[in-house]
């Protein structure tokens, strides 16, 4: 029998499930994730302009966004890398959620960041200035999560747009204060 996730957090530490796990990851909820990224793109205009698929797992955002016309995209999961790559056939950098925060990605350029199922397991007392290294990056940013949290503030550089709630998962979507000029194509997706 598999055990829930949330007990191999409680055994091994975040990290370390992740360290022994990362190269098999799959979430299981990836329907789901579908649903609330397509609502979440229809209701707002986004360009094709390069995304971020970060804490990437094996590739479930990035799917889906290629689903849709996305193609640019990158990614970032110090841990499920390998996963990644094997179900997408596209490399992810291996860059820790400490490391953005302390300018690891700096001067690059994204017109939308999502993070699925990861952005709440961020240590606290990194999460503002992970959020506002993002915000100095990226003119969007989602965010699928299966609890509460995290509730991103507007002091971390970011305002939010809605919130989308689906059988217990939310899709939280915002907008940078620091919005990018960012070398997009014209087609916007509504």
């Amino acid at each position: 029998m598999h055990k829930k996730i949330s007990d191999e957090y409680r055994a091994k530490g975040i990290t370390g499930y992740y360290k022994n796990e990362g190269e098999f990851y799959r979430n299981p909820h990836e329907p789901l994730l579908e649903s609330l990224l397509k609502q979440s793109l229809s209701k707002k205009s986004i360009s094709k302009g390069c995304m971020l698929d970060l804490a990437c797992g094996s590739g479930e955002i990035t799917i889906i966004l290629e689903k849709y016309g996305f193609t640019h995209i990158e990614a970032i999961d110090p841990y499920t890398y390998k996963a990644y790559k094997s179900r997408t056939g596209r490399h992810a950098e291996k860059f820790s959620f400490e490391e953005i925060a302390q300018g690891g990605i700096a001067g690059k350029q994204y017109e939308l960041v999502i993070c699925s199922f990861a952005m709440h397991l961020v240590d606290e007392s990194w999460l503002p200035k992970l959020c506002f290294h993002l915000s100095l990056i990226a003119n969007h940013l989602i965010i699928l999560t299966p609890l509460k949290r995290p509730k991103i503030q507007a002091d971390w550089g970011w305002i939010l747009d809605f919130e989308l709630l689906e059988n217990r998962v939310r899709a939280r979507s915002y907008s940078s204060l620091y919005k990018q000029e960012v070398a997009t194509t014209q087609d916007l997706v509504r």
